[in-house]
């Protein structure tokens, strides 16, 4: 978060400290390069060289964006990774890019009364993975890559089982902190919305798997708690190829707590690709939607050569959605071009 008052940090320790994911770090922009942050209340803080900022310390995995991590050693010198306020070193940015992430230059670690550099990570409030008391219907929302459109997918979803009078609840498990999602699913029907920031992860990118799982019943429960919801929509950042999203998939322990799959793509050749993935790992979403289904000839291609429901933002928004849900679909033979 951006602040010109001032703000108490250590500074000795910023030569001989290796900073780990979740550390608070005070910077000072360098090479603000026309960027902004986005504050927990999804207020856009537009940011310039010489602001101070305050971020935390997380890897980054953004096929679209950029390619980051947290140091192996002590830095002055790294790159904002993500608007949502994560800081790391950069390695690698998409030619997508139209501008390179902010430079930030390290003036010292947030810390403590003792001297201890703060970090957001709440370890001891995760709860260990549990799939038998997991009681509402869990709706995995996946996607062939990045903006494949899933987050619209899972918000479309949301408001379609909510308009339908099921109490539904949005999670999100992986990605890199960005307010943004978990608000414009809210403001399109979820009646409740969480994700991985609210333990405290700037993201989730190289995270061990079984925290990873502890975070997945540890948000279910949050949901449970609050709601009680009759429909949990789980959205998995990135593509079924990324590290975390693929852990999940192959799992069965996690699987066997999913009540169906929605499959989000960004294209036709997406789509068949993704299908063919997910027949070998033994899943069948329930229907396929995503960036897709914007366009009228995709949705064409697509109709023929698969056994799916097609489902573009209205159907997920009017109820269509429910008519598929946990029905058995033939997988048959992909036609051949």
């Amino acid at each position: 978060m951006c602040s010109r008052r001032a703000i108490q940090f250590e500074q000795r320790n910023c030569t001989i400290y290796t900073p780990q994911i979740g550390d608070v770090a005070i910077f000072e922009v360098t090479k603000g390069n026309g960027h902004y942050l986005v504050n927990e209340e999804g207020v856009i803080r537009d940011i310039f060289d010489g602001d101070t900022i305050m971020a935390a310390f997380g890897n980054r995995y953004a096929t679209s964006q950029v390619e980051g991590y947290v140091p192996s050693q002590p830095i002055e010198y790294c790159h904002l990774l993500g608007r949502g306020g994560v800081a790391g070193e950069l390695k690698s940015v998409s030619a997508l890019m139209r501008k390179e992430p902010s430079q930030i230059k390290l003036l010292g670690y947030a810390t403590d009364e003792s001297g201890k550099v703060i970090n957001t990570i709440q370890y001891d409030q995760l709860e260990s993975f549990s799939p038998l008391t997991i009681k509402s219907k869990v709706i995995l929302s996946i996607g062939s890559s990045m903006d494949s459109g899933k987050t619209t997918t899972a918000a479309y979803l949301c408001g379609g089982l909510s308009a339908a009078g099921h109490k539904t609840a949005y999670l999100k498990l992986t990605g890199t902190a960005f307010p943004k999602d978990g608000r414009f699913v809210y403001d399109r029907g979820a009646d409740f919305v969480a994700d991985f920031t609210h333990f405290g992860y700037p993201s989730t990118f190289l995270c061990d798997y079984k925290e990873l799982l502890d975070l997945y019943q540890s948000l279910i429960n949050l949901a449970q708690e609050a709601i009680d919801p009759e429909y949990i929509v789980v959205e998995i950042a990135d593509g079924i190829l990324q590290r975390e999203t693929a852990m999940f998939l192959k799992d069965s322990r996690f699987m066997n707590t999913v009540y169906d799959v929605i499959l989000s793509c960004g294209d036709s050749l997406g789509v068949m690709s993704a299908l063919n993935i997910l027949e070998n790992m033994n899943i069948l979403p329930f229907a396929i939607s995503g960036l897709f289904t914007a366009s009228d000839l995709l949705v064409e291609e697509v109709k023929p050569l698969v056994n799916f429901p097609v489902l573009k933002l209205n159907d997920l928004l009017n109820g269509t959605a429910l008519n598929y849900l946990q029905k058995e679909y033939y997988k048959g033979e992909v036609t051949e071009f």
